[in-house]
């Protein structure tokens, strides 16, 4: 178990007899879960209560990812306790709960999956995909993105890693093992990396899979909360193996407002369900243009993110609004959710990288990550 923080809430002085262990586990019971919308009493989450002195310690086992619900989760557990146990030393400590999964699959030690797809090109996929993972690793999660749009790939340009070449080692089978980059945090693969800067990638879908294949099965990823895989565009090749190989929590598409792209949104959400892979939710890319005095110019049309999601039945992340600091930062090699000088842009890509964390949990808590499937190609 590790600690969500350790700390104290009134005087230091009181007794384990003024505390009710029956009236803490009630409390804690009563607290609930921002992410799931169940109590810690339903969800079965309060492992352990000890009382030793004037310290009360609480142990939960909760369902993962808790790198943005903790602090919610921990401050809910501190009140709760406090109004039964004013005078009490509290510490929370939790165990992050995961869903039963085989370990003789590919990437068994990352924890959560994840695809970022679009219907089409153009809707500023890549670089939602790598300021998704720039988030998650600033909130202190372990991470990994995989540059799987074979034909154009952008990490190396995203991360500032235009002149870096894939480096490995060969295992006593005397198979290539490869060694992701690592930039901002984040644990970096791309074909990029594997060809020279002006070179094309002309290849038909048997090697584009064999390429993806590789990046999955001979990059030494380690230990990650999350591996990010950020998909070409459409519901080719790529997305077919990706069913097939990877046990995939689920898929975030992209799209912008107008009505060309949704039409594309459909195809693409339609193509996830057809192969069991739940949509995790739609993001709308430049949603709209922050005008000076603080109105928004709607340029490509308003509300079509959430009006297709709403009739795809799959959450709504949130926007992002067009800004030339969002397209600073991929030309610079920096995501601008690491730009603490854009602090709307940071913020709007923070929450959509929290309701993201969000949905994973809340679908880790029904069950409902989802196998590998077989499909005919």
């Amino acid at each position: 178990m590790s600690s969500l923080t350790n700390g104290t809430n009134g005087a230091s002085n009181g007794s384990a007899s003024h505390f009710d262990e029956n009236a803490i586990r009630i409390a804690l019971a009563a607290v609930q879960d921002p992410d799931i919308g169940q109590t810690l009493g339903a969800l079965g989450a309060i492992h352990n209560v000890e009382i030793e002195g004037a310290t009360i310690k609480a142990y939960l086992l909760l369902h993962a990812p808790l790198h943005f619900a903790a602090e919610r989760i921990n401050a809910a557990c501190r009140e709760a306790v406090k109004r039964v146990a004013a005078n009490a030393r509290i510490e929370i400590f939790v165990q992050e709960k995961m869903p039963e999964r085989p370990q003789n699959r590919p990437l068994a030690n990352v924890k959560h999956l994840i695809a970022i797809a679009s219907g089409k090109g153009g809707v500023g996929k890549s670089t939602i995909a790598a300021n998704l993972a720039a988030a998650l690793a600033r909130k202190g999660a372990t991470v990994g993105l995989i540059d799987a749009d074979i034909h154009g790939p952008s990490v190396p340009t995203m991360f500032d890693l235009e002149e870096e070449e894939l480096r490995g080692t060969k295992n006593e089978q005397g198979q290539f093992i490869g060694h992701p980059m690592e930039k901002y945090g984040v644990k970096l693969v791309s074909m990029g990396f594997v060809m020279a800067r002006d070179q094309a990638a002309i290849m038909r879908g048997p090697m584009q899979a064999g390429y993806l294949n590789t990046f999955i099965e001979q990059i030494e990823w380690g230990a990650l909360d999350y591996l990010l895989f950020d998909l070409p565009p459409g519901t080719g090749d790529i997305q077919l193996t990706m069913a097939q190989r990877v046990p995939l929590t689920g898929a975030v598409i992209v799209t912008t407002p107008q009505n060309l792209a949704l039409a594309d949104v459909r195809r693409g959400i339609s193509m996830f369900n057809r192969v069991n892979i739940p949509t995790l939710g739609v993001i709308e890319n430049m949603s709209y243009y922050a005008l000076p005095d603080g109105s928004r110019d709607y340029i490509f049309g308003q509300g079509g993110g959430e009006k297709i999601a709403k009739e795809m039945n799959a959450p709504f992340l949130g926007e992002l609004p067009l800004n030339v600091n969002v397209r600073k930062g991929g030309d610079d090699g920096m995501p601008v959710v690491l730009n603490d000088h854009a602090p709307l842009q940071q913020r709007a890509i923070m929450e959509l990288a929290e309701k993201l964390a969000a949905e994973v949990r809340r679908r880790s808590a029904l069950g409902q990550q989802t196998p590998t499937v077989q499909i005919a190609i």
